[in-house]
């Protein structure tokens, strides 16, 4: 094939509209691109400022509203038990009955008696029950109380605790004045919050109950979403032929994850509690209704992480004689594991944060003791925070804020164990 010469008369014509890199044009270009990226890098840093902004002002709204409910207010007061109406046996404050002894006697008389004596006739309220227990525990470790006059600390009421911090208190602002006065009131972090269930008076509430019904939903809910999302994800994969049946199944493991989740209350409601009858109110009913609704999340992660293994590792796995069953268990799991639990992670992470289904299935329930176990009555973190937002008495305000704290920390220990173990579990290829 003969070459033909090009005209270089010709060639500048067919150049003629074409920028060079020495003529300005083309300098104005790149300089419009340079300027284009800059924007770009701008609004994306404006948008992830902005993004950490509002994540700061919520952290630092909780911290300054609920930092308060780890703390109460303790007034001294004198008591004398020997002449109160308390009638107590020593010797059953040593027998294994020694709570159920202390709550049937008449404490909060005498609490209410000595309080009249010491801060004036306004005081009758000033301890409520949060100062009873208190009281029954000291007798408990102190029997010799009951026959001797003691000076005690015990947590005030709760209009009187918001007095006392400074955020009104309905009327309780001239009782916390006298106790100022008598230099009697101090300021002591708050064990029974972190160790007490759910009650009536906001002095006594505690999150415990509730962070134990949290921990053993999540547990059901893991323990079944998560196994049953893997192995239904591996066989869609690895197994599963590729007809209209398959196709339909992919169909609706992707409209049941954008299901509003009240949707899975409903239908936890109408299966767990009136058809099968289980307990109304207990965790393992709160986690069956919450695997329903992490098990497509978990699906489609499986799905993803199983579809990034390379071919080539089936195939060099089959090509030394290993069976698919091998191939699938030994070699694509344990590579596909990491993005399975990426997935997990977020399934774990919104059940966490769920109300609406579990008040379906009657979690909102007052429980005023622990969950001894999945089928015991109990409610969620979510749902206690729910309840108490709604309450009247001011003194709700900072356990809201202060439980909504303990939720954010049990979410992040929780993720930070399913990351360790994602991390754990990491190969490359």
């Amino acid at each position: 094939m003969s070459s033909v010469p090009l005209d270089p008369a010709a060639n500048n014509a067919a150049n003629s509209g074409q920028s060079r890199w020495s003529d300005g044009a083309m300098q104005r270009r790149l300089a419009k691109r340079y300027a284009s990226e800059r924007r770009f890098r701008a609004l994306g840093f404006i948008a992830v400022a902005m993004s950490v902004s509002f994540l700061a002002f919520l952290l630092f709204t909780m911290a300054a509203k609920g930092i308060g409910g780890f703390s109460h207010t303790e007034a001294r007061l004198q008591l004398d038990l020997p002449r109160s109406d308390v009638i107590l046996d020593p010797a059953a404050l040593k027998g294994p009955d020694a709570e159920q002894a202390v709550a049937q006697a008449d404490l909060d008389a005498a609490i209410s008696q000595a309080a009249l004596a010491t801060y004036g006739p306004d005081a009758g309220e000033m301890f409520g029950e949060s100062g009873s227990r208190a009281l029954g525990r000291m007798l408990i470790e102190d029997p010799s109380l009951l026959s001797r006059a003691a000076t005690i600390w015990l947590p005030v009421s709760g209009k009187v605790d918001v007095a006392a911090k400074g955020d009104g208190g309905d009327g309780a602002e001239k009782l916390v004045a006298t106790a100022n006065a008598k230099d009697a009131l101090r300021r002591t972090f708050n064990l029974n919050f972190l160790t007490s269930s759910d009650g009536t008076d906001p002095s006594a509430v505690g999150i415990w109950g509730a962070l134990k019904g949290s921990f053993l939903t999540i547990i059901v809910t893991m323990g079944l979403a998560f196994p049953i999302g893997v192995l239904s994800a591996l066989y869609l994969e690895e197994f599963a032929a590729r007809n209209r049946w398959t196709d339909l199944i992919e169909v609706s493991i992707n409209n049941l994850a954008a299901v509003p989740s009240i949707i899975f209350g409903l239908l936890g409601l109408a299966v767990f509690l009136n058809t099968m009858n289980l307990p109304r109110s207990a965790s393992l009913v709160g986690g069956l209704t919450l695997a329903l609704m992490t098990m497509p999340v978990i699906v489609i992660a499986g799905r993803n992480a199983i579809q990034s293994v390379p071919p080539s590792i089936r195939d060099a796995a089959l090509a030394v004689g290993a069976s698919k069953m091998q191939v699938v268990f030994h070699h694509v799991l344990p590579l596909a594991l990491p993005g399975i639990l990426t997935g997990a992670i977020i399934g774990m992470a919104r059940a966490l944060g769920e109300t609406a289904p579990l008040l379906m299935i009657g979690m909102r329930a007052f429980i005023a003791s622990p969950p001894g176990g999945i089928t015991d009555p109990a409610t969620v973190l979510p749902v206690q925070i729910f309840l108490w937002s709604d309450e009247v008495d001011r003194s709700f305000v900072e356990k809201t804020s202060a439980a909504i704290i303990v939720l954010l920390v049990f979410m992040l220990v929780m993720n930070g164990l399913a990351i360790y173990l994602r991390n754990r579990f990491e190969r490359r290829w």
